[in-house]
């Protein structure tokens, strides 16, 4: 049993159309949510006027610069950007599983419980990047470190188990109390697998003192590709994972093909 291809395509629709807005959210920026201010001396102990001031009024400072609700609010915005996409086939194994009246009901369950699951560790990665940003203020060695740590988690047995675990796709219940929480219950756990293979990338491109947006579309795109590939044996593989732009190429060659048998006709 298949869904109709007008669902599908509705689905796809709706992810990336929300995605896509809020990415452009993203690009607005409202309130710098996206970027940690600094008191703008660039010592380890921010300073006030003339006088330096203690590591514990440097932290208020930088909180108060940079409240902890608006980081939050920022990191569940990025959550959004760049996660939906990643959700469009647990949603249509949601779909086929489920009556028709409770489809749309289950998979926003299933939506909020995996961003709740993001949410949760946003909160220690939050705290991580304003304590990281507090010792190192518009320095690149936090990136450099965090991305040094990224790449060696990419390509380990560990990484690749939370990538084998978010495969996973749950037998439902039809209808009823059990059928909800089961569905939001998938929600959270699809998150955690998440957050275990992703959450060194996703602090990257947030402690970048520039170029925050080029760095989330280029983790985007690599855990958009980490997802389309299969399960695999756990053990140490030293490749890319970039599924997603060898299905890009494949398209553009099938349409250059199409392009060059038309104009032949």
């Amino acid at each position: 049993m298949q869904l109709s291809k007008n669902i599908q395509n509705a689905i796809f629709f709706w992810m990336m159309g929300i995605s896509l807005l809020v990415w452009v959210l993203l690009l607005m920026n409202p309130g710098n949510i996206m970027t940690i201010e600094h008191c703008k001396v660039p010592t380890l102990a921010l300073c006030s006027g003339s006088e330096t001031v203690s590591e514990a009024t440097s932290l208020q400072m930088l909180l108060n610069l940079n409240p902890l609700t608006s980081q939050l609010m920022g990191w569940g915005v990025m959550i959004i950007a760049m996660m939906l996409p990643k959700l469009i086939i647990p949603i249509e194994s949601i779909y086929l599983q489920s009556l028709k009246r409770y489809r749309f009901r289950f998979a926003l369950l299933f939506v909020l419980g995996y961003l709740s699951s993001w949410m949760f560790a946003g909160i220690f990665m939050t705290a991580i990047i304003l304590g990281l940003n507090l010792w190192f203020p518009l320095s690149y060695i936090p990136a450099i470190g965090v991305g040094l740590v990224a790449a060696i988690w990419h390509c380990s047995p560990i990484k690749q188990r939370f990538l084998n675990l978010g495969h996973n796709h749950w037998n439902l219940p039809a209808f009823g109390f059990p059928a909800f929480r089961a569905v939001f219950f998938y929600g959270i756990m699809h998150g955690v697998w998440c957050v275990g293979a992703g959450w060194v990338l996703m602090l990257f491109p947030m402690l970048l003192p520039e170029g925050h947006y080029l760095a989330m579309f280029a983790v985007t795109f690599m855990m958009i590709s980490e997802h389309l590939e299969h399960p695999r044996p756990l053990r140490w593989y030293f490749d890319l994972r970039l599924r997603l732009l060898k299905i890009m190429i494949d398209l553009a060659k099938m349409k250059l093909v199409r392009t060059c048998l038309y104009d032949f006709r």
